[in-house]
């Protein structure tokens, strides 16, 4: 669930390659996070300990929370590395780009690379995350705590450029907000079985129309006859 996208300057250096002790830590993080996911599946979160993963994974219970602080980080940590994905993308904007345009490029790049972040992936584990994520009360709240964190970031971000704070608060929610509804409902179909690719193209359609929607204003949107 964890490809954290990233804007580079086309005459930056080739990324290093990670050395063999981080790829190892990698896979260990790997290995804890496969065997947790799937024991959660197997019996609920609820009903698994960290003990037991620890042993399913063939680690100390200690390198689990090396590696993950806390139970719940097991399942949203992932999603903690794209909490400040909009923000960045905010700040690091071209001169003369928009914060629309931003997170609208932002958003149609992780569609495009069809990243589960948004809720495109075909791993049977990433789709079951997000269905322990609904069905688990202490996971729901957690998520959502992740999503208002987004929309604060991204409302400093913005206040940090000389915008009215409160205006900064209302751009964000309303940026967020289009992201929010159009993964959601990615994650939605994805959850039901329906084809990626399908799912794909009609979520690029939605967020090139929801920003357009954005961009022009709500002044003629519902007006009713």
């Amino acid at each position: 669930m964890a490809q954290k996208d990233a804007l580079a300057a086309a005459e930056a250096p080739q990324a290093r390659r990670p050395g063999l002790r981080e790829r190892k830590k990698r896979q260990t993080a790997e290995r804890i996070w496969r065997a947790a996911v799937d024991l959660f599946i197997e019996r609920g979160f609820d009903k698994v300990s960290v003990a037991e993963i620890a042993e399913a994974a063939d680690v100390s219970k200690m390198t689990v929370f090396n590696y993950f602080g806390t139970k719940e980080d097991l399942i949203l940590g992932p999603m903690e590395e794209h909490v400040a994905d909009v923000a960045d993308a905010v700040r690091g904007r071209a001169l003369g780009e928009s914060a629309v345009d931003a997170v609208r490029r932002q958003l149609l790049g992780a569609i495009a690379e069809r990243s589960p972040a948004v809720g495109l992936s075909d791993d049977r584990r990433s789709l079951e995350t997000v269905r322990l994520i609904l069905e688990t009360p202490v996971l729901l709240k957690r998520a959502h705590d992740f999503h208002m964190r987004g929309q604060t970031l991204l409302a400093d971000a913005l206040a940090e450029e000389t915008v009215e704070p409160v205006l900064a608060q209302v751009a964000a929610a309303q940026l967020i907000g289009v992201r929010n509804a159009v993964c959601s409902d990615a994650m939605r179909r994805r959850m039901a079985g329906e084809p990626l690719d399908a799912i794909a193209a009609d979520t690029e359609r939605h967020a090139r129309a929801a920003f357009d929607l954005l961009e022009k204003g709500l002044s003629g949107f519902a007006v009713k006859a």
